[in-house]
């Protein structure tokens, strides 16, 4: 069972402009109030600071730097109970086109952010993927379990594996008090256009056909942003030391399918798409098995409703293209670039 709950009252969120950190950093001003905030993050093009926006500034603090930077820690970190670790260069795509700025933040950032956590003495949750796992046959019935081994197949998620595993190292050789949640794949709101979901429906409002990947069967297992935050928060609190979770709500459907939504969702007809050349090393298929969070922490997804959830997001952008046009030419001439 779960130890004694853990009340943070000082937190570092790094990332907490990204899209899933950012959507945390909301969930917990909405539902703790009496937790402060310290939102550390480098503003890359993935960061943005509009995307929290409105919360109370006496709650939610922006420290612009970078994760990598040791002396900036040393600023920053004394005085809080924990770090969340969020940032993460994480587009598969770019990481293929040039893996150095992932060998960096995602590796080098990792370990400056441990090394601090210990330095200081407090608690270290570390955001990660199941991506590390590398994937499943599409006809295989099993799913990814905490104790599975690594198999990466993209420098992205060879990236996040190398640091799952310094914190195991720091957690069993230094004591560290870290934790560590693989999630699979969110949607929402604030999810940068260069992502699955949002540049179809990004492509859609702007009157492009959106493109699919080879043959659109690959699988990815679905979960709503929401239900994340809720899972971290539940692992930071009442997760066990030096454990893993794995965070999923059951959502796996092919790229196809979750297309094919979309396009009925925006009164699109369904073959109204383009196909193009698929990803080097494309992985297959993801799936969680989220017994153990469900088990230990009582976890449960709230969104299970996925067109709903879906034409949810779609709203979002539909109505904030303020928020996503800026983004969005640079984004499509990138993949253009790349014949994606």
């Amino acid at each position: 069972m779960a130890e004694v709950v853990f009340e943070p009252r000082n937190i570092v969120v790094t990332g907490g402009c990204g899209f899933i950190g950012s959507n945390f950093v909301r969930w917990v001003a909405r539902n703790h109030p009496e937790v402060h905030v310290t939102v550390l993050d480098k503003l890359t093009y993935a960061g943005n600071p509009a995307n929290i926006a409105g919360l109370p500034e006496s709650q939610v603090e922006l420290v612009v730097g970078d994760i990598c930077d040791a002396d900036l820690l040393d600023e920053v970190v004394p005085g809080h109970d924990a770090i969340v670790h969020y940032a993460a260069e994480s587009h598969n795509d770019n990481s293929i086109a040039d893996p150095e700025p992932f060998v960096q933040t995602n590796v080098v950032g990792t370990y400056r952010l441990l090394q601090a956590a210990r330095r200081y003495g407090i608690r270290y949750h570390h955001i990660s993927t199941d991506e590390v796992y590398g994937d499943l046959a599409l006809d295989e019935p099993r799913r990814f379990e905490p104790d599975d081994p690594y198999r990466p197949s993209s420098p992205y998620s060879s990236t996040k594996a190398s640091s799952d595993l310094l914190v195991r190292a720091w957690a069993r050789t230094y004591g560290l008090a870290a934790t560590i949640s693989n999630c699979s794949n969110n949607y929402g709101p604030y999810q940068h256009v260069e992502k699955f979901i949002p540049r179809q429906v990004t492509n859609i409002l702007c009157g492009i056909r959106p493109k699919l990947y080879g043959t659109g069967e690959n699988v990815r297992d679905w979960i709503h942003t929401e239900d994340h935050s809720r899972a971290v928060w539940d692992i930071l609190t009442k997760g066990r030391i030096g454990e893993t979770y794995l965070i999923g709500a059951d959502g796996e459907r092919s790229n196809i399918d979750v297309l094919r939504e979309i396009l009925s969702l925006m009164g699109e007809p369904q073959d109204a798409f383009d196909w193009v050349r698929d990803r080097p090393g494309h992985d297959r298929r993801y799936a969680i098995d989220p017994t153990k969070l469900e088990r230990e922490l009582g976890w449960r997804p709230v969104h299970t409703d996925f067109a709903e959830g879906l034409a949810q997001t779609i709203e979002w952008y539909r109505t904030h293209e303020s928020w996503w046009r800026p983004a969005k030419e640079a984004t499509e001439r990138r993949y253009a670039e790349q014949g994606q």
